[in-house]
């Protein structure tokens, strides 16, 4: 991810109706942090993100490249009753989805998706690019789920670790910008036996272990809310697994956030298993936001 002022908020669009909620998410977003948009579509022969249904068949290879040009060009359209003073270009890029965007998330301030696309199974919650994105992206990428709501809070999950300090940070920033009242989540439960071999404390004041849990939401939030003091803060925590309990915040909240990994999750694992299931479940906008790879790390 980049912080120079000219990053663009990047949109990847496919056609579907969920990309052009996308865009105007995007556009909004691109206004309100004084940055440029950038719509981008990877066209991929044959696979062509957009309705022509028989037809494409026939269309040759110039002919389908003007067809996702147009889609763009209804994108930007669409970004434009937004804001029309806002600075926006797109571009069709050769190539699979996923990459595609991957490379253009590295100098990009913010990645926006629609939830689903074309071509997906109706089964699957969150679209397999939605998923892999959010996982690989070098800059946070905001999942669009329809049009959001304008009120309620902006809701961030915190762990304790320092890999969740960006997502409180890019929570309460975005809180600043909306107006909005930020509810800081921490979800935790007693220590219980999950599997053959565990071990748990024989004994345990539930009080001490609730006061611990609190102490660990205060500091996360401390440093954050003295840089941000515009910023109403709600400390809520949570007796509850912290999927399910941000999953339930996500009902009246205007967007969640959180971190791509956290405490507990496997090393092993591109996006935390929190991470993931929120991202599958949430009923609001939900933005994930990566550590950011060292310059060494490329």
């Amino acid at each position: 991810m980049t912080d120079r002022s000219g990053a663009p908020v990047v949109v990847g669009v496919d056609g579907s109706p969920t990309a052009l909620d996308a865009v105007r998410v995007a556009a909004r977003m691109a206004a309100t942090r004084h940055r440029p948009l950038r719509v981008v579509h990877a066209f991929q022969w044959p696979l062509l993100g957009t309705p022509l249904g028989p037809v494409a068949a026939a269309l040759p290879h110039e002919e389908l490249r003007q067809e996702t040009e147009k889609l763009v060009a209804e994108a930007l359209d669409e970004a434009r009753k937004v804001d029309a003073e806002l600075p926006v270009t797109g571009a069709v890029r050769d190539g699979a989805a996923v990459p595609v965007l991957l490379e253009e998330s590295r100098d990009a301030a913010l990645l926006v998706l629609g939830h689903r696309g074309l071509g997906g199974f109706a089964e699957l919650l969150v679209g397999s690019a939605a998923v892999g994105l959010s996982a690989r992206a070098d800059c946070p990428v905001l999942v669009v789920r329809g049009e959001p709501r304008a009120d309620g809070p902006v809701v961030v999950g915190v762990d304790g670790s320092a890999l969740s300090t960006e997502a409180i940070g890019f929570a309460f920033a975005e809180a600043a910008r909306r107006g909005a009242d930020l509810v800081a989540v921490h979800a935790w439960l007693y220590p219980t036996p999950v599997g053959p071999g565990d071990i748990v404390p024989l004994a345990y004041d539930p009080e001490e272990l609730r006061a611990e849990e609190e102490r660990v939401l205060a500091e996360a939030v401390a440093g954050w809310a003295e840089r941000h003091p515009e910023v109403q803060v709600r400390r809520k925590l949570v007796a509850a697994a912290p999927a399910a309990a941000l999953v339930a915040e996500s009902t009246d909240a205007q967007l969640v956030v959180v971190g791509a990994h956290g405490r507990g999750s496997l090393g092993g694992l591109l996006l935390g298993s929190v991470s993931h299931a929120v991202l599958h479940h949430a009923r609001s906008p939900l933005a994930i936001v990566r550590h950011r790879r060292s310059p060494a790390a490329g």
